[in-house]
């Protein structure tokens, strides 16, 4: 199926009017348009579900839809490995691995993008043994610039497996993901609001104790919200999930509904922001439940907005987190929205944004309508300053010359790239400026 149309990202900050777009049903029309965009001298990009807030997956020419290459194709038990079409989004991916009593290890608090596109900009969770999805997969299909339909294992092409599992969408287009597997596991989440002071001072306690740390930072307060999520020895069927009413109440109306039109009233009065933090920080109280894996780490985001975040050396995190306050403090900005923190263990991904290094995380949020950019351009030099990586997918300034000193990997990430994609096929804007050209 082949027409014309704008495409845009969920955030809204990226617009392109490709000259050509296509669904291709099945790997043999992925080669068909790449090596027709390579006779030619153009370009293609397949572009997930727009969940990058960046235009990392901005199609210049020819736009391939995903909406074609979805649903798992094969479950090895004994090896506890499952493979999908790359087109398939997170969401329905952990659904069918839920009925056939699997999960994932980890993952994040999004489920929407496709699995190329989670993996390929270096989506990750907090904590856990392996936190970003991309440390979990073991084997790979992708189309490379010439046309190859190459297959990529930890025994075959295993070169290519390791620096092509964060791949920016530079490398080829992914088809088919092989991710390790678990079986079904419960996490019992324990929400518990706490002031500044007391969750900093305990942060290294809570992140030894317990497998999977998240907080949320509301500005222009003393107050968090912590999240910790711990495995339970116990069946499924065990689960003891938030009472339907109370789930409603918080994560439906408060969380989301109520919040999306806080946020977007308080565009138009900034003064009223600082109050009606301190507001929200109260609202969230206490909670403790348990469910299957993805159900505890996944949350609805109905409400838009707009993030860049940073990954900086987890020994420094606690220091650039008091610094953004600070720096926040001392402004005149003011922010209707948590920032969010997190923490990775190292992986051995080229250009994962905790290759080699146990990594702290925080990603800084605006509502849509916000204008962003005094407040990003303000926490960017502070994670700069402290060493940071910024997430692929989402809002950042830096380019190929400042980020190639941040991954000792950087030159082989680029040497497969000449490799797999000497035309550029799959070039655009954004892989230009990061990557050089």
């Amino acid at each position: 199926m082949t027409d014309v149309s704008e495409w845009k990202n969920w955030s809204g900050l990226v617009t392109a009017r490709p000259e050509h777009t296509v669904t291709p049903p099945d790997v043999g029309a992925v080669v068909a348009e790449v090596e027709r965009a390579r006779a030619a001298g153009t370009t293609v990009k397949m572009v997930g579900t727009g969940h990058s807030f960046t235009a990392i997956a901005a199609p210049e020419h020819t736009m391939l839809r995903p909406q074609g290459l979805t649903g798992i194709v094969a479950v090895d038990r004994d090896a506890m490995t499952v493979t999908a079409l790359a087109g398939t989004q997170l969401k329905h991916l952990n659904a069918d691995l839920e009925a056939l009593g699997l999960s994932l290890h980890n993952m994040g608090d999004i489920a929407e993008q496709t699995l190329a596109g989670a993996i390929s900009t270096g989506t990750h969770g907090t904590g856990g043994v392996a936190a970003g999805l991309a440390a979990q997969v073991v084997g790979l299909e992708l189309v490379t610039g010439t046309g190859e339909v190459l297959r990529a294992t930890e025994t075959d092409n295993a070169d290519v497996l390791a620096v092509a599992r964060v791949g920016l969408g530079a490398l080829g287009v992914i088809t088919k993901v092989t991710f390790r597997v678990e079986p079904l596991f419960l996490l019992e989440a324990t929400e518990q609001p706490m002031r500044w002071d007391e969750a900093l001072a305990s942060f290294d306690q809570m992140t030894a104790e317990s497998h999977h740390v998240d907080m949320y930072w509301f500005p222009h307060t003393d107050r968090l919200l912590t999240k910790r999520n711990d495995r339970l020895d116990a069946e499924p069927s065990e689960a003891s999930p938030v009472p339907r009413l109370r789930a409603w109440l918080d994560d439906d109306l408060l969380s989301n509904k109520a919040f999306g039109a806080l946020t977007a009233a308080a565009n138009l009065a900034p003064r009223a922001i600082p109050p009606m933090n301190r507001v929200n920080a109260r609202i969230l109280g206490a909670r403790t439940y348990s469910d299957v894996a993805h159900k505890v780490f996944v949350a609805d985001r109905d409400v838009v907005f707009r993030e860049m975040e940073y990954a900086v050396p987890r020994e420094a995190g606690l220091s650039a987190l008091r610094e953004a306050r600070a720096a926040l403090d001392a402004s005149d900005l003011t922010v209707s929205f948590p920032v969010e923190i997190r923490v990775a263990p190292a992986d051995d991904i080229p250009l994962s944004t905790a290759s080699g290094r146990d990594s702290f995380y925080l990603a800084f949020h605006t509502h849509r309508r916000a204008d962003h950019t005094a407040y990003f351009a303000l926490m960017e030099p502070i994670m700069r300053a402290h060493g940071g990586r910024p997430h692929w997918g989402k809002v950042h300034t830096r380019q190929a010359d400042g980020l190639a000193p941040l991954y000792p990997r950087f030159e082989e990430f680029l040497a497969m790239r000449d490799r797999l994609d000497p035309d550029r096929v799959f070039a655009n804007g954004y892989l230009r400026r990061v990557l050089g050209p």
